[in-house]
């Protein structure tokens, strides 16, 4: 674990990554390589022009329109970033985190100038412990409450298991998904997942070379609404 509490979008990150990414729902088999200078997508990074203090620039080839700027700061007890976009009427983004590397409380609110409506407003707290991270957030304006949990079973492994729970206010709904990662080798890492909707997932990920990857993925069940 790192000294400070990170950023907003650390908050049930490790549960999140557990969960869904790389799941892709429409394709069986992908291939994906990550390139630092791609066309498709282009981030410039100036580290530490002050202490904590990082710079980004960011924009998808050709849509003008993705284009943003972005303000990191880092400290012990804080995290914070800032954003606005390209544009005429940018969207800004504000997201700020107060604690340690334990325990953390944070916010991240997106205002739309041309409307000059808020257009995201959430809340999240952690706690992190060696081999754990447990958040709560409260996402869409207050809708949607989410609890995760992540354990980390063998360092050595990259044996790891995780669930998020969901509850929409609005629909009275609930949602439930647990899943589990663990690595063959250095370079092979299989991943499973279900839900309480009865659908359930599972992929194999080899990294061919560095920065690109295989991934097969098979799933069964059916989706809940």
């Amino acid at each position: 674990m790192g000294k400070g509490p990170g950023l907003y979008s650390d908050i049930g990150k490790r549960a999140r990554d557990l969960l869904y990414k790389d799941y892709q729902s429409d394709h069986k088999f992908t291939v994906t390589t990550y390139t630092n200078t791609g066309l498709l997508f282009t981030t410039i990074t100036i580290d530490e022009p002050a202490p904590g203090l990082k710079t980004i620039f960011s924009f998808i080839v050709p849509d003008q329109r993705s284009g943003k700027v972005e303000l990191q700061y880092l400290h012990e007890y804080a995290g914070i970033s800032t954003s606005i976009g390209l544009t005429a009427s940018p969207i800004v983004n504000f997201s700020g985190v107060a604690g340690n590397n334990i325990v953390s409380l944070g916010t991240d609110i997106s205002f739309d100038t041309a409307s000059g409506n808020i257009t995201k407003c959430n809340a999240g707290f952690s706690f992190s412990k060696s081999d754990l991270i447990t958040s709560l957030t409260l996402n869409d304006k207050g809708d949607t409450l989410v609890a995760s949990y992540y354990h980390t079973v063998s360092p050595l492994t990259g044996t790891a298991v995780g669930a998020e729970l969901k509850h929409s206010f609005s629909n009275n709904d609930n949602s439930l998904t647990i899943g589990t990662q663990h690595a063959l080798d250095p370079l092979t890492t299989v991943k499973a997942r279900v839900d309480n909707f009865g659908k359930a997932s599972a992929l194999i990920q080899h990294e061919w070379r560095p920065k690109s990857l295989f991934i097969y993925l098979r799933g069964s069940g059916h989706q809940g609404n």
